[in-house]
């Protein structure tokens, strides 16, 4: 597959903040791309770089191999979906569609086509004489969706465009803007801070932080095999646990885990996870997703004892924080698992120690 968009060490500074710190970054044609990132963690400003709206201080930014970074935004043929959708609200919803095409200068006869294939794009067809006044914030977003679409550009940018939605609508719009990009199969750079927004929509995710690209994979490779402790904490909840490698059997490492010194009297846990490259002796941290942890009878061989600290119900799963040696550990039961359960009641974890991930310091 061609590639749609470039970056080459793209670096900006802000007074004494780099927001960027030389960015490299290929995304393909027709791919949703998603950028990831805490508040201020550079993806909004490297999103602006592309469409024009800030310039780098350095760096090269390629779409379809012509060099944008020289260009004026209005020359760049982006469409741009902004956070509070930037409608104008003295104008029509087919007014507000087909305002780039007039600044475009196109024959009135395809420019009413253009806007009416726009608004059927997002099924807005009969809101078409309505102003943005009377729409609902899901509506607004189609419609600014529409009008980006409209000029029939080379690349898509969102910037949080879902921000300002209760959770079902966002939920509903991320499914509707999904359909539309792979209907058109258009490039799109999508910027979010939602990590579970980033995991529904991307082909491809690049988890920021601090200017730079921390890691960037699909969506099953980034929460599945977190390259550094960051990426683990960021996208989805992580359990991270100190421990002490003490052996190695068959490809398999013997992880002591435990507080240093130990807090609590319950006694400490080990557990048996990949051996990769480690040695005896090694501290390491150990990073284990909630799920991954069931009940367990009590005493069962291999299992963690640990004390029931709080239960909260949040429907389909039922999240436990329990208090083990090491310290203390989310875990998400789904189903049924869980019921009777009380604060301060002695429990088993099981935990599947394969698909643990571990972090040497630094990392």
């Amino acid at each position: 597959m061609s590639v749609g968009l470039t970056l080459r060490g793209l670096r900006k500074r802000f007074g004494g903040h780099q927001a960027l710190a030389g960015v490299d970054l290929e995304v393909l044609a027709g791919e949703f791309f998603c950028l990831v990132g805490p508040s201020g963690c550079g993806k909004t400003t490297l999103l602006r770089c592309v469409a024009g709206f800030a310039r780098p201080d350095a760096g090269e930014i390629t779409c379809d191999g012509e060099r944008l970074d020289p260009l004026p935004p209005h020359r760049r043929n982006l469409g741009m979906v902004f956070q509070n959708y930037a409608l104008f609200p003295h104008l029509s919803v087919r007014e507000n569609v087909a305002y780039g095409l007039r600044a475009r200068r196109m024959p009135a006869s395809a420019l009413a086509k253009r806007v009416e294939q726009a608004l059927a794009m997002v099924h807005l067809a009969h809101r078409a004489r309505s102003f943005p006044g009377m729409l609902s914030g899901g509506e607004q977003q189609r419609v600014a969706t529409a009008r980006a679409l409209a000029i029939e550009p080379r690349l898509l940018l969102m910037d949080e465009p879902l921000s300002n939605l209760d959770a079902k609508l966002r939920v509903e719009m991320r499914q509707e803007i999904r359909r539309v990009q792979r209907s058109l199969g258009i490039t799109t750079l999508y910027v979010t801070h939602d990590q579970e927004e980033a995991l529904a929509l991307s082909d491809r995710i690049a988890v920021m932080n601090a200017g730079t690209l921390e890691q960037i994979g699909n969506p099953l490779e980034i929460y599945r095999n977190p390259a550094t402790t960051f990426v683990a904490g960021f996208i989805g909840h992580t359990n991270f646990l100190p421990g002490m490698v003490e052996s190695m059997t068959g490809g398999e490492a013997q992880v002591r885990l435990r507080n240093a010194p130990p807090t609590t009297a319950l006694s400490d846990v080990v557990v048996r996870i990949p051996a990769g490259d480690l040695a005896p002796g090694e501290a390491v941290t150990v990073a284990l997703r909630p799920e991954r942890f069931s009940l367990a009878a009590p005493g069962a061989a291999g299992t963690m004892r640990g004390r029931l600290q709080e239960i909260t119900f949040l429907g389909a799963i039922t999240r436990l924080l329990v208090q083990i040696a090491a310290g203390p550990v989310t875990v998400e039961l789904h189903g049924h698992a869980g019921e009777g359960l009380t604060p301060g009641a002695e429990v088993s974890l099981a935990v599947e120690g394969e698909t643990a991930k571990v972090f040497r310091e630094g990392e």
